[in-house]
C-alpha cells in the first residue's frame, strides 16, 4: 500500500551529499523527514531507545548526559558484525515507526524521507515510498568527506563505505539519480527539476482521490 502524502525516498552512500540535497528540497517546499535525525532523538538523553540499548550493550555505551556515546558504539559495531545487527534490530523498527507517524502528519504537497541505508532496508521502507531518488558521487569524495568528520579517520571511513551497499546496488533501486560530481549550482538545477516533477506527480495522485 502506498501512503498519502506522495513520498520520495532519498538515499545515497555516506558523504554523498544527501544532507545538502535534502536541504535544497526542503527550501523548495518539500516536507523533510530525516531518519538520521530521528535516530539521534531516539538515542539522545532520555531517548526512547536508550533503555533497550543499555540493557543489550551495557552502560558503557552511554555518555555522561545519558545519551548514546556514538564514537564508542561506532567502534564497537564496525569491529563486531553481530553487535551491528543487534543495534539495527533495536533501532530500525523504532525509526520506521516514527517515520510513519511523521508521514501521516505531513501537510505539504509531498514528503522527502531521507534513509541513508535504504538499499539495505528496502523491504521495510518500500511500502511507504512512491519513488526513490539516489544521490551519487565519486567514491574519493565520499571518503574525503567522511574522514573529515569528527572522530572518523581515513581507515574508519573506508570501513564505513565498505559496510554500506555498493553504488550498483543503490542504482538498482533508483527511480531518479542526482549526480553530485559537479558544483552546487549544477546540483541545485537537478533538485529544482525533480522538485517540479514530484509536484506534478503528487498532484496527479491527489486529483484521483
Amino acid at each position: 500500500m502506498t501512503l498519502q502524502p506522495y513520498c520520495i525516498g532519498l538515499t545515497g552512500g555516506i558523504g554523498s551529499g544527501k544532507s545538502t540535497v535534502a536541504g535544497m528540497f526542503a527550501d523548495l517546499g518539500a516536507e523533510l523527514i530525516d531518519t538520521d535525525c530521528i535516530a539521534h532523538q531516539l538515542t539522545g538523553p532520555n531517548g526512547s531507545a536508550m533503555p533497550e540499548l543499555i540493557e543489550k550493550f551495557g552502560g558503557g555505551i552511554a555518555c555522561r548526559a545519558g545519551g548514546l556515546d556514538r564514537a564508542a558504539m561506532r567502534d564497537r559495531v564496525f569491529s563486531d558484525p553481530a553487535a551491528r545487527k543487534s543495534l539495527e534490530s533495536i533501532l530500525h523498527p523504532l525509526i520506521r515507526a516514527e517515520s510513519l507517524h511523521r508521514l501521516n502528519r505531513v501537510t505539504r504537497p509531498y514528503a522527502l524521507l531521507v534513509v541513508p541505508l535504504l538499499a539495505e532496508n528496502l523491504a521495510a521502507y518500500r511500502p511507504l515510498l512512491n519513488r526513490i531518488a539516489v544521490v551519487d558521487c565519486a567514491e574519493a569524495d565520499q571518503l574525503f568527506r567522511t574522514a573529515a568528520r569528527p572522530g572518523v579517520g581515513v581507515e574508519q571511513a573506508r570501513a564505513i563505505l565498505a559496510a554500506q551497499a555498493s553504488p550498483v546496488a543503490r542504482m538498482r533501486i533508483a527511480d531518479d539519480v542526482i549526480d553530485n560530481r559537479g558544483d552546487l549550482e549544477a546540483l541545485r538545477r537537478q533538485v529544482e527539476f525533480l522538485h517540479q516533477r514530484y509536484l506534478d506527480l503528487a498532484g496527479r495522485i491527489s486529483n484521483r482521490t
